[in-house]
């Protein structure tokens, strides 16, 4: 029989490898986890907004960075196919991109059920085939039959992603109920069913609405600290209907002036001879995600800024 390997106490890495994201701050490269909440309180928008900005290499919700995009693969198991269109379209709207222009691939089969071993072979399939950055799969309660409170039951289907998310080395998303009324419950104990679902995931996203009927946005990671809630609406602008972070009532809002940002953009592409990263930029012009890409946006409009790919480089006179 093999031994299990063994090394000295002094020779263990004495630092932690660093943790890396998909989207910045929401969810770590390669994670499984739930989006959770009670009814009505924008999960499916939060998941498809996720969708929308690992497609397109946007910020999630307008604020948090992607590091990673890539392909999407995406079951609504609840809604209309045309219902789902209409809300990735509404999210592209906010974030000023085409929906046509993303690699957003859904699921139509009419039901996947985790439980039965001929659709969990026919979705790692459909994985593999594909190879998504990222595996959207909304809600849990349309994906099985099982009794969502037994332990013994909740655990093998959970397995199953978590096996689906190593070998595919993809992210996966899994949208999930709260218990009716449980708002003075902690968010990730309020989940339904078995305590299965707050301990498997790498990273949760849990939205809930407070005294004021706001909804308020929750992060939990395995390897990261948790952020401050951020309050979120859905809000509507002509035919776009998305979720918006909105400034907390006791938080000061900073502006930054746009011409300032401007001159330090321009500082930051003109030192080097390399297209720079939005990465890159963000560091080097010390502004919000936001900000930056409103005034990227305006500068490239005016012809001063290039992008290609996901780097930004001055436009030569």
């Amino acid at each position: 029989m093999s031994q299990l390997p063994v090394q000295p106490a002094w020779r263990l890495a004495d630092c932690p490898e660093q943790l890396r994201w998909l989207v910045e701050g929401l969810w770590s490269e390669e994670a499984v986890g739930i989006i959770g909440g009670e009814p009505k309180c924008g999960k499916s928008f939060l998941a498809l907004d996720l969708a929308v900005a690992v497609a397109a290499g946007i910020p999630c919700l307008r604020r948090f960075t992607v590091s990673r995009p890539g392909r999407v693969l995406l079951y609504p198991a609840e809604d209309a196919l045309h219902i789902v269109r209409r809300r990735l379209e509404g999210i592209c709207a906010a974030a000023g991109v085409a929906l046509s222009e993303l690699d957003i691939q859904v699921i139509t089969a009419p039901s996947l059920r985790l439980d039965l071993e001929a659709d969990r072979v026919r979705l790692e399939e459909t994985v593999a085939r594909l190879k998504p950055r990222l595996l959207v799969l909304d809600p849990f309660v349309r994906l099985h039959r099982i009794d969502e409170n037994v332990s013994g039951d909740v655990a093998p289907l959970l397995a199953f992603l978590r096996e689906l998310q190593r070998r595919h080395a993809i992210a996966v998303v899994l949208v999930h109920h709260a218990k009716k009324g449980a708002g003075a419950i902690r968010a990730g104990q309020a989940l339904r069913g078995s305590s299965e679902f707050h301990a498997w995931g790498d990273s949760n996203l849990y939205l809930r609405r407070d005294s004021n009927d706001r909804i308020v946005l929750t992060v939990e990671h395995r390897a990261a600290a948790a952020m401050p809630g951020v309050t979120l609406e859905l809000i509507q602008r002509g035919n776009a209907l998305a979720l918006e972070p909105v400034q907390s009532d006791h938080q000061p809002q900073h502006h930054v002036e746009p011409a300032s940002v401007d001159q330090r953009i321009t500082a930051a592409l003109a030192d080097g001879e390399q297209p720079r990263p939005f990465s890159e930029l963000r560091t080097a012009c010390r502004v919000r995600t936001t900000t930056l890409y409103e005034r990227l946006a305006a500068m490239i409009a005016a012809g001063l800024v290039v992008k290609s790919a996901n780097s930004y480089s001055l436009v030569s006179r």
